[in-house]
């Protein structure tokens, strides 16, 4: 063989290598780390079990779905958010796949809001399992509003339970994993904690707020190699988040269901959570096409990233006055979504 033809065989090569991922990247739902993870990494059906989860904004939503599939794998769970019947109602679910026992999940009531209850909370977590070995920083709230309409109370508000309360509690649950050397803080942030969309522009601050106190407390804690800092940003998700986002007011929300069939369907979105919490991942994104497109723009082209987003922003704010979901029909869906 000559190397002339040796070197086209082996260009030719690299040319097939970088269609393949170029086709993977076009199919993908979270970011190429995650998916390798999932493929290679470890199992969270291997790593989570005999662990004691706190999950905040168990209630509904991402953290509904995650205390479901946690439930499976034989942990203890402590569950909080403001609605007690609503915690009940997910507890009582959880003990019907029979793997969990009462006594594997504490109802735990809690407002992000009122920092001043966040150690006595802390206090009884650890009274009733011992340690906390995860903490799922996962309540917030949404905002769908112009940020010419928009009160300073909602971004206040947004701040106090998005940003400060997270923060709050995850300075209470630190110092005992400080002491055991051990443990994992992860925050369920937001795509929109790394890049920025009209009508959230308080929900952005809060999560670009997040995102940079959760990097530097890492650097901060590399002293501490058993302590895990992850930071999940997922995109648009199934779930009540845009019906219970603040508007113009504090004292006025959404309130209306809306069109939710081009978002990931919630349980794929926890899995690949569950996936990076095994391995440890420190962020990860986790978003169906065209999101995670945009996401990669803005990490690595922010020019092209700004001229897309004027364009897509005026679709979003343009949705928004016709009463639709901000996120619907940028595009034609690019994949069949995942169960």
């Amino acid at each position: 063989m000559s190397w002339e033809l040796l070197l086209w065989l082996l260009a030719l090569s690299a040319l097939l290598a970088l269609l393949v991922q170029l086709l993977r990247f076009v199919r993908a739902d979270g970011d190429l780390t995650l998916l390798w993870a999932e493929w290679q990494g470890r199992r969270p059906e291997w790593e989570l079990t005999d662990m004691v989860i706190w999950v905040t904004g168990a209630s509904s939503g991402i953290g509904e779905e995650l205390v479901y599939q946690l439930s499976k794998l034989g942990v203890s769970l402590v569950l909080s958010a403001r609605r007690v019947q609503e915690l009940e109602r997910v507890k009582r679910r959880c003990l019907e796949n029979g793997i969990l026992k009462e006594k594997d999940i504490f109802v735990l009531p809690l407002d992000l809001t009122d920092r001043s209850s966040h150690e006595a909370a802390t206090k009884a977590v650890l009274q009733e399992f011992g340690k906390i070995d995860i903490l799922v920083n996962n309540g917030g709230q949404s905002q769908r509003s112009l940020c010419v309409d928009t009160n300073l109370d909602v971004f206040k508000e947004l701040m106090e339970l998005n940003y400060l309360g997270t923060v709050s509690l995850t300075m209470c649950v630190l110092p005992h994993m400080i002491e055991r050397k051990q443990g994992k803080i992860v925050t369920v942030n937001s795509l929109l904690g790394i890049i920025s969309a009209p009508l959230s522009s308080g929900y952005c601050a809060s999560k670009h707020a997040l995102r940079g106190f959760f990097n530097c407390l890492r650097v901060e804690l590399a002293e501490y190699p058993g302590i895990v800092i992850s930071n999940i940003c997922p995109g648009p998700v199934q779930s009540n988040i845009v019906k219970n986002s603040l508007t113009e007011e504090v004292t006025k929300s959404i309130g209306i269901d809306t069109v939710q069939s081009h978002k990931m369907a919630t349980s794929r979105c926890v899995r690949l959570m569950l996936i990076s919490m095994a391995n440890d991942l420190k962020e990860v994104w986790i978003a169906d096409q065209p999101f995670l497109l945009v996401v990669y723009l803005w990490q690595y082209m922010p020019t092209w990233a700004w001229w897309l987003t004027n364009i897509l922003g005026k679709k979003r704010i343009e949705n928004f006055k016709n009463g639709l979901d901000a996120d619907i029909s940028y595009f034609k869906t690019w994949k069949t979504k995942h169960d």
